[in-house]
């Protein structure tokens, strides 16, 4: 059977760099292993040939070699030649050391160097999402949230043992918190799933925690909302979320702000938009207007005369407060020219003498795009 060129078994182009190169193999190299694939031997067949065109294209010397003169280029340089695995898998976690945790969903833990687990483990972080008013928002609020999260058992102090017990050695690791499985050529390391790279196992659990050394805890918390938050927003509370196992640090909370829409105003950044309906009169002789803002009070806004519809007044800071600042952004109306649907005789008849003013507009010309810009 021919050879398949190095390049098309990664899936690459010929000029891809080193780090596309990497991530390809550990695409093909993790859809074909064979402990994902057991009997499958096309899947196996796959993975030593991804395998081997890896080592040939990720090597400088052997890639150039091979670009220039093919597979007779590295004929006897370690790659390139039947059945040659001999370098394949010296460097493996090397090869896999950007990708942590890339066969976690395969052998049920991560990877791990030496012996046992030394290094204390930190509990989980939490999230909660948390609603507040638009207003509460914009001026900051103080609210109490109320979640679950574990905290170390009170009855063995978190060891996962009860009283006057201890632990032994891991029968299934002896004490290494690793297991290796092997298929063929391939071998890799795995944390041990009965002592979970502990290296030890709790020889008489804790009655009340079942030997987790952890127990579910109803918490309260107040949390204060700073000003001008936005939507999205997280907040982090440290050290509130899950206890560690076997006396761990806790993790953090999260607190992740949805923020409700305001009936009349609109949010961009600091600043925020409001629509203001006028009259015809106030539009074509002009007014002055007391707009309500965010604080909720009154600000004369002047109405220029000849107002034309959707124009945009700006109010200087009269918007958001930006967080740990004074500064405030701006607030911008928007006025919407009204017409009434309906019209007194009086009415009708002074914008019937206003409209014999005017003259004729039956054949109106349209306006160009750029005047509306």
């Amino acid at each position: 059977m021919a050879k398949r060129d190095y390049y098309d078994v990664l899936g690459v182009e010929k000029g891809a760099s080193k780090d596309d190169i990497k991530r390809a193999y550990r695409k093909v190299a993790v859809a074909n292993h064979p402990d994902r694939n057991p009997g499958d031997t096309a899947a196996e067949e796959r993975f030593k040939e991804a395998t081997e065109a890896y080592e040939v294209l990720a090597d400088e010397s052997k890639r150039q070699a091979y670009d220039q003169f093919g597979f007779a280029g590295v004929e006897g340089m370690g790659g390139g030649g039947p059945q040659d695995y001999s370098n394949a898998f010296r460097d493996f976690e090397d090869i896999f050391g950007d990708f942590g945790g890339i066969f976690d969903q395969f052998f049920g833990g991560g990877r791990r160097r030496g012996s046992r687990r030394e290094t204390v483990q930190r509990g989980s972080d939490l999230r909660y999402d948390l609603e507040i008013s638009f207003s509460d928002a914009v001026f900051g609020t103080k609210a109490t949230v109320e979640y679950m999260k574990e905290i170390g058992c009170d009855r063995c102090d978190g060891s996962g043992a009860e009283s006057g017990s201890g632990s032994k050695t891991c029968p299934t690791c002896g004490g290494s918190g690793q297991v290796r499985r092997s298929s063929g050529f391939f071998s890799i390391a795995s944390t041990c799933p009965t002592c979970n790279g502990d290296g030890m196992i709790v020889e008489n659990p804790c009655t009340k925690c079942g030997g987790s050394g952890l127990l579910k805890k109803n918490q309260k918390i107040n949390v204060t909302i700073p000003a001008g938050v936005d939507d999205g927003r997280r907040i982090r509370i440290p050290e509130q979320g899950d206890a560690g196992p076997k006396g761990g640090p806790s993790g953090d909370l999260y607190v992740v702000l949805r923020v409700k829409p305001h009936e009349f105003f609109e949010r961009d950044g600091n600043d925020v938009y409001c629509v203001v309906p006028i009259t015809y009169s106030q539009a074509a002789l002009g007014a002055e207007l007391r707009v309500p803002t965010l604080d909720q009070k009154q600000v004369k806004v002047k109405i220029p005369s000849g107002t034309q519809n959707n124009k945009i007044l700006r109010l200087k800071n009269e918007g958001v407060p930006h967080p740990g600042s004074s500064r405030r952004g701006d607030m911008y109306i928007r006025i919407l020219v009204t017409v009434p649907n309906r019209l007194s005789s009086r009415q009708k008849a002074i914008l019937k003498e206003l409209a014999d003013l005017d003259g004729d507009n039956s054949s109106p010309q349209p306006v160009p795009l750029s005047d509306l810009r």
